[in-house]
């Protein structure tokens, strides 16, 4: 087959979804890669190491578009991509389709075979990793006076304390934040709503992380307290409150913190997506750090991790082929999104109330010793298209 990496295009994306490691490998598999020119070297990665490692350098992504079989890149699809999709092409992507449905329509519009790369890491994204760590490096840089911030730091000073962080969610991403901060001297809490899942971080650092069930009136407690808050919650789509809301927000201490990491709408009221280049803004006298894609800014080690971490896909689908990897593989089963003009995606069903047809049925594969994996949220769809109910 002919697989394509693609340079991303969003607005400060500087990772690039396979490196020359992995170039090589599936060229020795007996495919052939071809890779836009420039897609590595925000990365660290010269044109020159990939022609190494066996690719054909191509000068422009819709070159890529229009020869390859199955392309791959970072971030989801940018409008101006739209009309580049082609009639049964393999695209390994994020996509986050629940949360944008004018992508969905195009990729069932063009009947294109759409993985969202979010949702087939059987061990947790990378990216959710990079993700929390970067986070929490960013939140104290956010706090900086020159950036409207308290101008408190981290471990403090002889005779001024440092940094009270709190951090929601305890998954990889919220793992990871803790991670970072414990080691550079913040007094961490973290927040989550399985007593299990507290248990585990308090065993992991010794009981010197705070830990606290998260609700409404945890928050309210401790927010005025609180100097830098790290957001690592995957909020639910369909949700009618927010987790923190306005008048939570305006109770912290000017020159307060909030990283939103998770980026999802509906979580905190005073959230509003930022960029690399514009990245922070003041509500309620808290300065809000809301970009959307943090790894961007750790591109090289990135996009190391996570190229690795989705290579064994990317040579299940191209040696295999879809239905043969998504036979052998639950989690990229799962994550399959569109196929040929049919939506194969559970949430975004149950978000956008449209039809669905479950992988395995579309695939033919139902009858198949299939690998398992859980459902990769709590939505669930019996809107099923007719001819599959």
């Amino acid at each position: 087959m002919k697989f394509g990496i693609l340079k991303d295009i969003k607005n400060g994306e500087y990772r690039v979804v396979a490196t020359p490691a992995e170039v090589n490998i599936i060229k020795g598999d007996g495919h052939e890669v071809y890779v836009a020119k420039g897609a590595g070297y925000k990365a660290g990665f010269d044109d020159e190491e990939y022609a190494a490692a066996g690719a054909t350098l191509i000068d422009t992504n819709e070159e890529i578009w229009e020869k390859c079989d199955m392309v791959a890149k970072v971030k989801e699809i940018e409008p101006e991509e739209y009309d580049l999709l082609r009639e049964d092409q393999i695209l390994f992507c994020c996509v986050h389709p629940a949360a944008h449905k004018e992508e969905v329509d195009k990729l069932l519009e063009k009947k294109i075979i759409a993985f969202a790369a979010e949702d087939s890491h059987r061990y947790g994204s990378p990216n959710c990793e990079a993700a929390g760590k970067a986070g929490a490096f960013m939140g104290l840089w956010a706090m900086m006076s020159n950036n409207g911030g308290s101008g408190k730091f981290v471990n403090g000073l002889g005779g001024a304390p440092g940094v009270r962080a709190l951090v929601c969610g305890c998954g990889v991403v919220g793992s990871a934040a803790i991670e970072t901060l414990m080691n550079m001297g913040a007094t961490v809490t973290a927040t989550a709503t399985n007593v299990g899942t507290l248990r585990r971080v308090e065993d992991r650092y010794d009981g010197k992380v705070n830990t606290m069930i998260s609700n409404r009136f945890n928050l309210e407690k401790v927010l005025p307290e609180t100097d830098l808050v790290l957001n690592c919650v995957r909020w639910p789509k369909d949700a009618t409150e927010y987790m923190i809301d306005r008048k939570m927000v305006a109770s912290m201490k000017r020159g307060s913190v909030i990283c939103d990491i998770s980026n999802d709408y509906g979580c905190i009221e005073t959230f509003h997506e930022t960029t690399h280049d514009d990245p922070i803004y003041v509500e309620e006298g808290v300065v809000h750090y809301c970009v959307s894609n943090i790894p961007g800014a750790i591109a090289g080690s990135a996009s190391v991790a996570y190229a690795a971490s989705l290579l064994p896909h990317f040579r299940s689908l191209l040696n295999k082929g879809v239905a043969g990897a998504c036979i052998a593989d639950g989690f990229l089963r799962r994550s399959m999104v569109t196929y040929k003009g049919y939506l194969t995606h559970e949430e975004t069903s149950g978000i956008q109330d449209r039809p669905w047809v479950r992988p395995e049925t579309i695939l033919g594969i139902e009858n198949e010793k299939l690998d398992s994996a859980p459902p990769n949220t709590v939505t669930r769809s019996d809107n099923f298209y007719d001819e599959f109910k």
